[in-house]
């Protein structure tokens, strides 16, 4: 049996998943609708929405199964999400990859495998859409065509998910979703008693900036400003925009380097942004820092009050 390989963008990909705040939940008729569909469709006794988490393969869907979950390293959909085309094994038992994995010796005797990756928008792989037999067979070029549809609609379930917590402007997290997953990231500090800061952002006179140079020139300033957010904070940083121009990050893990350093970094990049584009005007940002102590228990919402407050202090 060959275990899957990990994808090169591993880290990313599981950000992505977990940022839909999909796992474990409830089953839903919208994606049971797809599994029944692709069930009934290509007479097959199991179909399932699968999404492949750091060590697990966890169904979303499951139309023939009782199972919910199975280890990544004995998936199916773990080799599925390493390439772009539809992944299929006519006969499991004909394949040294496969011939001796736990699910095709025992229930449900898998002997046909078919999974169409379902990608987010940035390519991510983050699960599939499968159909499985336990006899031998062949999709032919019609069958494809419409598994690749019948994919394309999870795809789009999934994304309005997404859609619910992305700001559509800077496509960084909304407030909504930046609270969720600042809330997962807080979490994990604590469990870990590890430290973070939460930094609330403002930008200066913004309102000008659409009052003189257009309501276009303020929402490119917002999309330059969630950029340099994106390329400044680590990918293990939670950011979002609040609304309007309030912008948050959720620092973790600040032990090794002062909150003030990271900022001050950040303000360069902005600094020097605003000097090569020479647009008229400058992006420039107050902001309020705070330290989070664990033991307290605060809020989400009041962390962020707090830090707004400590923002306005100096807010130009």
């Amino acid at each position: 049996m060959k275990k899957p390989d990990i994808p090169q963008n591993e880290r990313e990909r599981l950000k992505v998943l977990r940022s839909l705040d999909v796992l474990d939940t409830p089953s839903e008729e919208r994606f049971d609708r797809l599994t029944r569909l692709a069930k009934r469709m290509f007479d097959v006794p199991i179909a399932l929405v699968s999404l492949v988490d750091e060590n697990r393969q966890w169904f979303k869907s499951c139309s023939g199964l009782t199972v919910t979950e199975t280890s990544r390293d004995i998936s199916f959909c773990g080799h599925a999400i390493l390439d772009n085309e539809i992944f299929i094994i006519p006969d499991t038992l004909k394949d040294e990859r496969f011939s001796d994995n736990p699910l095709v010796l025992n229930e449900p005797y898998i002997r046909f495998y078919a999974g169409c990756p379902l990608r987010y928008m940035d390519g991510s792989m983050l699960g599939t859409l499968c159909i499985i037999d336990t006899q031998p067979r062949f999709l032919n070029e019609g069958d494809l065509g419409a598994f690749k549809d019948l994919a394309e609609l999870a795809e789009h379930e999934l994304m309005a998910v997404q859609l619910a917590t992305e700001d559509e402007l800077t496509n960084i997290s909304n407030r909504r979703g930046f609270i969720k997953l600042a809330q997962y990231g807080l979490d994990i500090c604590a469990r870990n008693n590890t430290s973070a800061s939460l930094v609330f952002f403002d930008l200066n006179r913004f309102k000008s900036i659409n009052d003189i140079f257009g309501h276009a020139e303020g929402d490119t300033a917002l999309i330059a400003f969630s950029d340099h957010m994106k390329n400044t904070f680590r990918h293990s940083d939670v950011i979002g925009r609040l609304g309007g121009d309030e912008f948050a990050v959720l620092l973790t893990d600040t032990s090794f380097e002062p909150v003030d350093k990271i900022i001050s970094r950040f303000r360069v990049s902005i600094d020097h942004y605003n000097k090569e584009s020479n647009l008229g005007y400058e992006i420039s940002f107050s902001e309020g820092i705070v330290i989070i102590d664990h033991e307290k228990n605060i809020s989400l919402e009041s962390l962020l009050s707090q830090a707004d407050s400590l923002m306005y202090d100096k807010k130009l």
